[in-house]
């Protein structure tokens, strides 16, 4: 519930991610904490964002470089560069759909509003070495069990 109020609350159904790679370096760093919320506005050059592309499982954390809007259907395209790679994302775009050269607002989940450094290490960690996630359920396990009064 708590994870569905903050969905609602940012209007990003992703408010809290990770970020797993060096790409955004020196803003972000690999297990960085990020807080997301999903304005009703068109967004602009220099905001950092999370996108999740149709065909890709994870969600990607890149700046806007360039954003161009479609005066005749008024829609928000948006080109996106990780501020450590050295082209933007046109390849990353194409590899999801074939011709991709733009995002469009409707990929974007969000708008990074601020973070917490390395606090999400756990969760690669546990991504990383799944045999990480038992011995800690089996950790809070028995410490439930002999803590009790």
């Amino acid at each position: 519930m708590v994870w569905k109020g903050l969905s609602v609350a940012t209007n990003s159904e992703a408010p809290i991610v990770v970020v797993l790679t060096e790409s955004m370096e020196p803003a972000f760093y690999r297990g960085d904490l990020l807080f997301l919320h999903n304005p009703n506005r068109t967004l602009d050059v220099g905001e950092i964002i999370v996108y999740k592309l149709a065909n890709k499982e994870i969600p990607i954390v890149h700046r806007i470089v360039n954003v161009h809007t479609d005066s005749k259907e008024n829609k928000q395209h948006i080109l996106t560069k990780g501020d450590n790679n050295n082209a933007d994302d046109r390849g990353i775009f194409a590899e999801s759909q074939r011709g991709k050269l733009w995002l469009s607002r409707d990929e974007v989940m969000g708008v990074v509003g601020g973070y917490v450094p390395s606090v999400g290490y756990l969760t690669i960690m546990m991504n990383d070495y799944p045999q990480l996630k038992f011995v800690l359920l089996g950790s809070l396990a028995l410490f439930a069990l002999f803590t009790r009064e």
